[in-house]
């Protein structure tokens, strides 16, 4: 499964939780979140852990400026970002002679309903994540029923989001489901936005992926 530990911003608390071995990092790179990072960190994790970039609605000027700056392996588009867009956003970074970038579509869900717009990106994007819709984009700190991902059947893998917890160890450990490849954590693993505790995060991410069940 993959681990992907999102909303880093500090040198030190990069570092720290780069020794937890996650096997995605995540910088958010929009003025938006509490957890912006305006400019890269005096340390960034080295190989294998990857480097997602978390845009929304974003140019594609200004992600190729953020993928050079960040030297990102993977694109997470968390805004309302079309088919079309991701295309075009591939064929731009992809003439810039880029090695290939991998895309995560992010979609906010409340009901089965808002899987449906899911089907239109097959085909456009690597992965999906499924997180708990807001108001607003990007993380709310609170769970949607997982149980309407029984409704998604599509060929496209996606990472389970949406205010998962140090509590939630046990449910997701039991949580099965044949395209779910990983889980996202963020606030309810934090001291403060964009800050980390290693405490907790070492005992959830070892529990995992040491010991699955």
């Amino acid at each position: 499964m993959i681990c992907k530990v999102c909303g880093m911003r500090e040198p030190r608390n990069i570092r720290a939780i780069e020794a937890l071995r996650p096997d995605w990092m995540g910088f958010i790179l929009w003025a938006g979140s509490p957890r912006y990072v305006s400019a890269p960190p005096a340390y960034l994790p080295a190989s294998p852990v990857r480097r997602v970039g978390v845009f929304v609605n974003a140019s594609h000027e200004e992600i190729l400026r953020q993928v050079l700056a960040f030297r990102l392996d993977i694109l997470q588009l968390h805004g309302s970002e079309s088919p079309l867009y991701c295309r075009q956003l591939g064929r731009f970074l992809s003439d810039t002679g880029l090695p290939p970038l991998k895309f995560v579509k992010a979609f906010n869900i409340s009901c089965a309903f808002d899987l449906a717009a899911a089907s239109d990106y097959y085909g456009t994007v690597d992965y999906f994540l499924f997180d708990t819709r807001s108001p607003m984009p990007g993380g709310s700190g609170h769970q949607f029923d997982w149980n309407i991902l029984r409704a998604y059947n599509g060929p496209i893998p996606f990472l389970l989001s949406g205010g998962i917890g140090p509590d939630d160890l046990l449910r997701l450990r039991e949580y099965h489901h044949p395209r779910c490849v990983g889980f996202d954590l963020n606030s309810r693993f934090e001291i403060e936005p964009g800050l980390k505790d290693p405490a907790l995060l070492a005992t959830f991410i070892n529990t995992l992926k040491n010991h699955p069940q």
